[in-house]
């Protein structure tokens, strides 16, 4: 067995004095060595200070007891039967509507019932290996099997049931094409028989009630510590399943199948998925509205707000034709939380300063040290610095776990380079039970639109580097940025997406100045705002990044530790959600692009995205309003007129992803161009959300609008936004032991934005 460990906390912002719990799973060893470090720097570039990590003294370092733990792989929904109603079926039906994604996959799907991989006992209606509806039972007194004839087709809608007859010995398996001119990927044409299906066997002895739980797309596992889990599970859409205890006969079916209601006079449960919706979006209860209210819940995040069996196309949303919004998505190979046990139950030290740390924990083969880093961030307990760090976590999530690197057949072109694997990449790949990220697909080809950190990250290590690009990406590259604060000599401290979401503006207020990642690209409504008010209040932001505030966001606000993201039909994106999906079901919101919301990026922070190239950078010109005396400060110490042409990524502090000044989409028209990058290569393509028509030319040696702009402008009440225009500025602090011209432009606008007073002021007073 190879020596491996995993870990994941359930916290990743915290306080002095705060508990979170820490969850590790290991292979070969069952100790493992733990130590609190403060993160300094990650990328081991030569030409940067390498890795940093500082030791921290903590009751919990030392040695762990550390054990494999299960992954619960796939989305379902459980049904919560606390009174065994559901043990008093004799005679029963089960149907649903089912849009089956994967339908062929060489492996049983369940859609419902009762069904023990374990002991193969129970009863379920499912989808058979070779694509086939079937119903099969199995128990001490009787066993069988009912299957259809031919196999289901992939995203096409379906009405299928079983009715189980005992009085008369009967069997019957049901299945109903029910597409539309618009719920499915095929038209009514391109099927030969549309007509309804009916498959009939005997029954021998009634089905006895099994052991199993009851569940919707997936099948129950016992296991022999007592445990439950689930397998075999669905991939597609499930619209309105629901139990009748009796065998339903074929009028009642074809009400069923008519979208109709059970007989409410009727014993059933009758999981009504369309219902529950409001202008927040739909949780992950599914309401039961029969007499019994058994409802359902979602477990890892089956997708809600979906297009169902009866989507008309007239409504692009929930919120104008709920009744069209049945359809509940489920994936086999989903994972938001691996649900493992508690390893140790961390309380941080009352004196541990702000910033950001991990429990490094290690094990050995004899012949490899084996190493796992748990991230979190350390916030202020009563906060007393000026100056904050607002940590990206939601674009940490959103490219947590990403494939897309060395999965995308087109990576190489576009990056103009080859994808390099390392080692961790390796063992990504080697646990898909870890989960994905918002970039990549699940096996049918859906895309990822919710991500956690309930399970463990490679992205988040602090050593990591993106094997498309070359380079550290998102949080190891943000720590650059943390190793020029820790050798500023300035006191300043962090807060999260997280808190920000949470706490709005009051988790700014008290800070003069606030500095961002390398690439917040991801933000809630929330996000935005608090930083918008920010600005507008006085706050002094500085925007140390490229292709940020771009996609639209939220939390789930009964567990922040998940994000939801709709990736629609504008943006640099891997994947596209279908027509009607668009909007967050966890808000209600529209997703996409902050732009589609008329909020694009330049409103609030002057700059927004243009272009992306991933094999070389290039340093900064001086523009002529830096020439202006007003901006001596920001140039002081920096004599030339080019400046930047270095760093970690790629050689130069202007590269990766790159923003521009646009006074079209809402750059304050008071904003000074302070200076641009030019030259870039043809690898840089202007970004297809600002492209009405293709053409040549739309590379960085032809297109005058690639470039990154470094801008400044200030607002009424004394606030101020710097802008640097290009994710591959933090990278080029580091240079020279930080001291370079990138590191004292840093120094000088982040000592002149902690100064009660700003040093230029250009507010246009007849704006009003």
């Amino acid at each position: 067995m190879s020596t491996k460990i995993f870990g994941y906390a359930n916290k990743i912002s915290v306080r002095p004095g705060d508990a979170f719990d820490v969850f590790v799973s290991a292979t070969g060893a069952t100790t493992a060595q733990a130590q609190l470090v403060r993160l300094i720097h990650g990328d081991e570039h030569p030409s940067g200070p390498g890795f940093i990590e500082r030791e921290v003294d903590c009751d919990a370092n030392g040695e762990w007891d550390v054990h494999q733990q299960r992954t619960q792989i796939g989305s379902y929904l459980s049904v919560a039967d606390s009174a065994n109603k559901l043990d008093e079926l004799q005679a029963f039906t089960l149907f649903a509507f089912v849009y089956p994604t994967l339908p062929a996959t060489g492996d049983t799907q369940t859609i419902l019932g009762r069904w023990d991989t374990t002991s193969r006992q129970g009863y379920r209606l499912e989808i058979g290996g070779n694509g086939k509806l079937a119903f099969r039972w199995s128990s001490s007194a009787s066993s069988g099997e009912v299957q259809d004839h031919d196999a289901l087709v992939a995203k096409t809608w379906y009405f299928v049931a079983v009715a189980v007859d005992p009085a008369s010995g009967r069997v019957t398996l049901h299945r109903r094409n029910v597409v539309s001119r618009y719920n499915g990927l095929l038209s009514a044409n391109a099927f030969a028989d549309r007509a309804p299906a009916r498959f009939e066997v005997r029954l021998n002895a009634p089905i006895s009630t099994p052991d199993a739980r009851f569940l919707i797309a997936c099948a129950d596992v016992s296991l022999p510590d007592d445990e439950r889990w689930t397998a075999e599970n669905f991939h597609g859409k499930i619209d309105r399943p629901g139990v009748l205890w009796y065998g339903a006969g074929e009028d009642a079916l074809a009400s069923l199948a008519k979208g109709q209601a059970p007989n409410a006079t009727e014993k059933f449960i009758y999981w009504n998925t369309s219902a529950g919706y409001s202008v927040s979006g739909i949780g992950q209860m599914v309401v039961d509205t029969g007499p019994m209210g058994i409802h359902a819940h979602g477990q890892n995040y089956p997708v809600r707000g979906q297009t169902g069996w009866n989507w008309s196309g007239r409504h692009d949303s929930f919120h104008t034709g709920p009744e069209e919004y049945g359809g509940i998505e489920f994936h086999a190979d989903a994972v938001i939380d691996c649900k493992w046990k508690v390893t140790r139950r961390i309380t941080l030290p009352d004196g541990i300063k702000s910033g950001i740390y991990a429990f490094r924990l290690r094990i050995h083969d004899g012949k490899k040290m084996n190493e796992e880093y748990v991230v979190f961030f350390v916030r202020a307990k009563t906060p007393t610095a000026k100056l904050c760090l607002l940590v990206p976590t939601q674009s940490y999530l959103a490219y947590a776990n990403e494939h897309l690197s060395l999965d995308a057949p087109g990576i190489q072109p576009m990056m103009g380079q080859p994808p390099i694997a390392d080692d961790v990449d390796i063992e990504m790949y080697e646990n898909p039970e870890f989960g994905y990220a918002t970039y990549d697909v699940y096996a049918d080809g859906g895309g990822v639109s919710y991500s956690s950190y309930l399970r463990p990250l490679f992205t988040m290590r602090p050593k990591y580097r993106m094997s498309s690009i070359g380079t550290p990406w998102q949080f190891p590259a943000d720590l650059s940025i943390v190793a020029w604060l820790e050798q500023s000599g300035l006191d300043w401290e962090l807060i999260t997406d997280e808190d920000l979401h949470k706490e709005g503006l009051s988790a700014l207020k008290r800070y003069k100045c606030v500095l961002t990642g390398s690439h917040p690209e991801y933000v809630s409504e929330q996000v935005l705002d608090a930083i918008e008010d920010y600005v507008g209040e006085g706050g002094r932001l500085m925007y140390l990044g490229g292709n940020g505030f771009y996609w639209s966001v939220t939390l789930d606000a009964a567990n922040p530790a998940v994000m939801e993201v709709r990736k629609l039909d504008a943006g640099h994106r891997s994947w596209n959600a279908r027509p009607g999906e668009h909007h967050l079901a966890l808000n209600g919101r529209k997703g996409g692009l902050w732009k589609q919301l008329n909020r694009p990026p330049q409103k609030i922070f002057g700059i927004g995205s243009i272009s992306e190239g991933w094999e070389t950078g290039q340093g900064y010109t001086k523009m002529p309003d830096a020439r202006d005396p007003s901006f001596a400060w920001v140039f002081d110490g920096i004599d030339t007129e080019l400046f930047g042409d270095f760093g970690l990524a790629h050689s130069g502090s202007a590269g990766l992803e790159i923003d521009r000044y646009d006074l079209s989409k809402g750059t304050p028209p008071h904003t000074r161009i302070l200076a641009s990058s030019g030259e870039h290569s043809d690898n840089y393509v202007v970004f297809q959300d600002e492209i009405f028509y293709m053409q040549p030319g739309l590379t960085g040696t032809y297109d005058y609008r690639i470039r990154a702009d470094m801008t400044y402008f200030d607002t009424k009440a004394g606030g101020a936004v710097f802008a640097t225009g290009a994710i591959s500025f933090g990278q080029a602090l580091p240079i020279n032991g930080f001291d370079n011209s990138i590191s004292r432009l840093m120094s000088n606008v982040t000592r002149a934005f902690l100064k009660d007073e700003l040093p230029s002021r250009f507010i246009d007073e007849t704006l009003g």
